[in-house]
């Protein structure tokens, strides 16, 4: 005791804005579940486990922590219990679906470094200090559980429009700290109060038998007062607490709360949290049960265990990372990089502040994770899981629905969740810090880039270097003149030619018999499904076969004309990515997704794919400037015939020409959409600006993933977007009616984005083998779900999120991302 009231001065009581970090240890995968327990620095908070937490003393100086324990209570009788099939659609109720979740103990005790001394909690002997910040961290939401919530809440929540003058009754209403009940019938819980009329009421019922009465949207209803806060939500740290606007139909922010809340004479700094909010319910209820009866279903699959076969936990719909991260860690560049030459005791000493936040710590964290097995070992239990076929959001609630149900039993392991990295990989960008779904080939872009960025300057340290390639475009005019552009990137996009399928002749007579059917009204079973069959060789040959580029100005004619573009690869990589365009857009500009499968053989050589620049004999076109000085780019001019046709009509000349400028010269109508959607600009009409290029106008992120997602390149999908005015559907008519864009993109980018600190990318052979393939199963890139099938030690196997296994029945046919790995000569 002494000791401790000689370092309090090391113990602070922690803010309600503080991270604390008690579910996982910040270097490593421990929990408190783990045997030897996590260890919660009392000053800084963050956890660590038992062969870690003696680094951040040596590093920190801080010898005060919280040592938490977690035991799972014993059930002895819980494998022989009898699965007993569910009678009512609810979960957690009589009658309902089981919870999954096992029980455990939990234990504190105080504990001194560097001798590891203990003392119990909680004690009354402890200095009163101690025992308030203990209290504090203990009743605080974690650091994981606030991200968790912030994730899945996705949008930021908007301000209310009716907060800021709402109504409040002189009623004379006093609303007691505890003891609430609503006010038209039994419910003690989920209760809201309105705060226009103080009424204390229940709230919806929802799907899985449990909420309340629907009387708060009743008196709403009745009386269109329109804000309510949960109660149970409200502690001091205000923005947690759940207000829900009735007439916009969402959980909003209340700027003014306090005030609201002190007019009913509610103390909100001393209010504990007793409910969970509307996000932390759809949390619970979207990451409670296993959603991976997806691939290689039913087949009685080897389960595997050790180094490099751990699974990855899905943290609700991050399977396109988990995907992606298994594969990169079974390549050598990263397995070296963060696991060989990495130390987690290193990285940890030079790591930031706070560990959580950097990504080379988070990466090693995880590579350690994954490859060393400390993780990867079977599930204390066998669970009982139900295989939700069809889940259906409700406008409202955004509860699911269970349609149908499978009984089954699952040996897995329990893996490790990634919650840190996923956290610090995603920082600042919009979608992967949601809980939505996303691309993979998205994700593998978006990790390289971070990855890139984390490395600087440092060619050795980053192991992204292995996929980088050099792309290089030959466009030809009729003059017989030619023009190379070049730029690098880390995958291929190949479309597919559906008229190159091997199997036609079965594929006309499936489309005769099913047409038969359909005229009798009968359906054709899954067994009878005929789909293309595609080579890979066919759509590699589609990539780097010739096309037309319509409207191509050429400079040697001085006029536009029709030129054939090919394009090959400078440079072979050491891994090759190649994504397979199976979304491409259906009638009425809807996306779809083609039902293929790729024939892809073990062994591929590409050499005849390289590019070898110009050759002896060609003639360059010549440049498209007058100016002498190649240096600075040509400022942008505007096509007279529609600056014309704009002023004609009454608009600004200058205006005009900006019009025309923004979009292009794409024609009449884009500039038009572009002028009405910058009417209001404060500079609209004033002369342009004599810069080289013009301000980049701001484009929907969102918008712009969605074209992207669709197979267009990015360049030209901003450009469509802006001849459009945002408009998704009028941006993807504008591609397709524009089929020189993506020629006049490239020309424009002449200077090439290869640059002299890209001399260090690898060059070889053209010979790869097969080493993973990404696959995804749903309609889209923003839902369903992705596994991956990885060759290791041999042999193929399947990674579903945390589950692992030996492939049975290998879907060679049906990736979207493959990965293949140069074969050394």
């Amino acid at each position: 005791m002494d000791l401790l009231r000689a370092n309090l001065h090391k113990v602070r009581i922690p803010e309600p804005t503080n991270r604390i970090h008690k579910d996982e240890c910040c270097v490593s995968f421990d929990t408190p579940r783990s045997e030897g327990g996590l260890y919660v620095d009392m000053n800084s908070f963050l956890g660590f486990g038992r062969e870690h937490v003696a680094w951040n003393f040596e590093k920190s100086e801080n010898p005060v922590y919280l040592h938490i324990v977690q035991r799972r209570k014993p059930e002895p009788d819980e494998t022989d219990r009898p699965l007993k099939k569910p009678t009512l659609l609810a979960i957690g109720v009589e009658g309902g679906f089981g919870e999954q979740e096992p029980e455990y103990d939990v234990t504190y005790e105080i504990v001194i470094l560097p001798e590891f001394v203990s003392l119990p909690f909680p004690s009354v002997d402890l200095p009163e200090k101690v025992r308030l910040a203990v209290d504090k961290v203990i009743l605080a939401e974690s650091a994981d559980r606030k991200q968790q919530l912030a994730s899945w809440v996705a949008d930021k929540k908007i301000i209310s429009a009716h907060a800021m003058d709402l109504q409040q009754l002189d009623n004379g209403v006093i609303v007691p700290p505890t003891g609430w009940k609503c006010s038209k019938c039994d419910k003690t819980e989920n209760l809201w109060l309105n705060l226009t009329d103080g009424m204390i009421l229940c709230g919806r019922w929802v799907w899985d038998g449990t909420g309340g009465n629907n009387h708060a949207v009743e008196h709403y209803q009745q009386t269109k007062y329109p804000l309510a806060v949960k109660l149970g939500t409200i502690t001091a740290d205000l923005e947690g607490a759940d207000v829900y606007s009735y007439p916009e139909d969402d959980s909003v922010e209340d700027p003014i709360l306090a005030q609201h809340l002190s007019h009913f004479g509610i103390d909100f700094s001393s209010l504990q949290k007793t409910e969970m909010t509307t996000a932390e319910r759809e949390l619970d209820h979207n990451t409670n049960f296993d959603w991976n009866r997806i691939q290689e279903s039913g087949k009685d699959a080897e389960p595997l265990y050790g180094p490099g076969y751990t699974g990855l936990v899905n943290l609700g719909n991050s399977c396109y990372m988990a995907s992606v991260m298994q594969v990169m860690f079974s390549t050598h560049p990263f397995i070296s990089r963060y696991f060989e030459k990495q130390s987690l005791k290193a990285v940890f000493a030079i790591s930031q502040a706070d560990p959580t936040l950097d990504l080379n710590m988070q990466m090693t964290k995880l590579a350690h994770g994954m490859l060393s097995g400390k993780y990867s070992a079977p599930s204390q239990e066998q669970r009982a899981g139900y295989s939700l076929v069809k889940w259906v959001e409700l406008p409202r609630d955004k509860y699911p629905v269970v349609l149908s149900y499978t009984n089954i039993r699952l040996q897995g392991q329990e893996g490790i969740r990634p919650r840190m990295f996923k956290s610090v990989i995603a920082a600042s960008h919009p979608e992967f810090s949601s809980m939505r779904q996303q691309d993979a080939l998205e994700f593998y872009h978006h990790l390289i880039d971070k990855v890139e960025q984390a490395n600087p300057g440092n060619h050795e340290l980053n192991p992204c270097t292995g996929f980088k390639f050099i792309i290089e475009e030959r466009v030809q005019c009729p003059s017989g003149k030619v023009s190379y552009n070049q730029h690098c990137d880390n995958f291929l996009t190949l479309s597919i030619p559906l008229h190159e399928a091997t199997n036609k002749e079965q594929l006309e007579a499936f489309h005769e018999k099913k047409a038969a059917m359909d005229l009798d009204g009968k359906e054709v079973s899954k067994e009878e499904i005929v789909r293309p069959r595609v080579p890979l060789e066919a759509c590699l040959a589609s990539f780097s076969g010739g096309e037309e580029v319509p409207e191509f100005y050429s400079t040697a004619l001085n006029s536009k004309t029709t030129a054939i573009k090919t394009t090959g690869l400078k440079t072979f990589p050491d891994y090759l990515v190649l994504q397979m365009r199976k979304f491409v857009m259906g009638e009425g500009w809807v996306p779809k997704k083609l039902d293929v499968y790729i024939d892809v053989p073990d062994i591929i050589d590409i050499s005849h794919m390289r590019s070898n620049g110009v050759q002896p004999g060609e003639e360059l076109l010549p440049e498209g400037a007058s100016c002498g000085n190649k240096a600075e780019p040509a400022r942008p001019v505007a096509d007279e015939d529609i600056v014309s046709q704009l002023a004609n009509i009454g608009f600004n000349y200058f205006a005009c020409q900006k019009a025309a400028i923004n979009t292009s010269n794409a024609g009449l109508e884009e500039a038009m959409n572009w002028l009405l959607s910058h009417t209001q600009d404060p500079d609209i009409n004033e002369p342009i600006s004599q810069d080289p290029m013009p301000a980049e106008d701001t484009i929907d992120e969102a918008s712009l993933q969605t074209l992207v997602s669709f197979g267009f390149p990015e360049d030209v999908s901003r450009m469509a977007l802006k001849a459009s005015g945002g408009n998704i559907e009028r941006a993807t008519e504008w591609v397709f009616s524009h089929p020189e864009a993506s020629s006049s993109v490239s020309a424009d980018s002449s200077t090439n984005n290869v640059k002299d600190d890209d001399s260090h990318i690898s060059d070889g052979s053209g010979r790869y083998k097969l080493m993973a393939f990404v696959s995804h199963m749903g309609t889209s890139t923003h839902c369903g779900h992705y596994v991956a099938h990885i060759l290791k030690d041999g042999r193929w196997t399947i990674f579903n999120d945390n589950k692992v296994a030996a492939s049975v029945d290998l879907p060679k046919d049906m990736g979207y991302l493959y990965f293949f790995q140069r074969i050394s000569s």
